[in-house]
């Protein structure tokens, strides 16, 4: 099967690719090449991420290892002590055990139809993603889970109390709903961004988040059609997915015909996802 690189990382001890296959040829089974055959009018391509080792490590989500070959062996850690990985397991919702991979050579990680984005992170910035969107990282950074700061976007920012926090020097691997061409990334300069809608992916460390009334009052707040935003704030970038809401309607029963009808008549509002 033929790939193309899509996307890639490097640092002096590994490589990402997040490779992009051409073409499924199919399978014997007339119910697999009827989706195969939709899967590909609707210009959705299999994915896979590609990791090259060269004396280092490399920690993935459990389930995430496709193959691997040349001098590379696997063990499970709790990603930082025992204590870090109950903290992560119960507030961020990623997994109590992570594998790390050492040595060098090349690791495949299962393929998926979905998308991924490679983010490089360097020393002394970190990263707050959305729950379960961490899969993998090079050696360097630190994944752990960090509260929201107030109780308004614990309680109505769609996210919980608690989102994923990565930190350190490396690249990391997330598993994005939407593609990487659909992302918009925005730069804050002691400024604000309000989202109406939970479909922002993730923010520098230094940004703040809340949520706030679209207006000045909960009446003019409860008539506008607005309702509660997503507001960040400070110096750094917010990604946001624009594109999310749309898929996630379209894949509801009446998803087609209320994305037909004027955009003022549907609701975005902030919640979960």
């Amino acid at each position: 099967m033929q790939y193309d690189v899509i996307e890639t990382l490097e640092t002096a001890d590994a490589t990402i690719d997040v490779l992009q296959a051409r073409e499924l040829a199919g399978s014997s089974d007339a119910r697999s090449a009827e989706q195969l055959f939709f899967v590909s009018q609707a210009g959705m391509r299999l994915k896979k991420v590609r990791i090259k080792l060269r004396k280092s490590k490399v920690r993935l989500e459990p389930g995430a290892l496709y193959f691997m070959h040349g001098d590379l062996k696997i063990a499970a850690s709790t990603g930082g002590g025992v204590i870090a990985g109950l903290t992560r397991k119960a507030f961020s919702g990623e997994s109590f055990f992570v594998n790390e991979i050492h040595g060098t050579g090349e690791i495949w990680l299962e393929p998926t139809f979905g998308h991924f984005i490679l983010v490089e992170i360097s020393d002394g910035d970190a990263l707050i993603v959305d729950r379960s969107m961490f899969y993998a990282g090079t050696s360097g950074l630190d994944v752990s889970a960090v509260a929201q700061k107030n109780l308004s976007s614990a309680a109505f920012g769609g996210e919980g109390l608690f989102q994923t926090k990565i930190a350190g020097s490396g690249i990391a691997v997330l598993f994005s709903p939407v593609p990487r061409s659909e992302i918009q990334e925005i730069a804050l300069s002691n400024s604000t961004l309000q989202v109406d809608g939970n479909f922002a992916l993730m923010r520098t460390g230094d940004v703040s988040f809340r949520v706030e009334k679209s207006s000045k009052s909960w009446i003019a707040t409860a008539v506008s059609g607005e309702g509660l935003l997503q507001t960040f704030s400070g110096t750094g970038t917010v990604w946001i997915a624009p594109t999310q809401a749309v898929y996630e309607k379209l894949a509801t029963p009446d998803g087609l015909r209320e994305l037909a009808g004027p955009p003022g008549a549907r609701s975005n509002t902030t919640g979960g996802k």
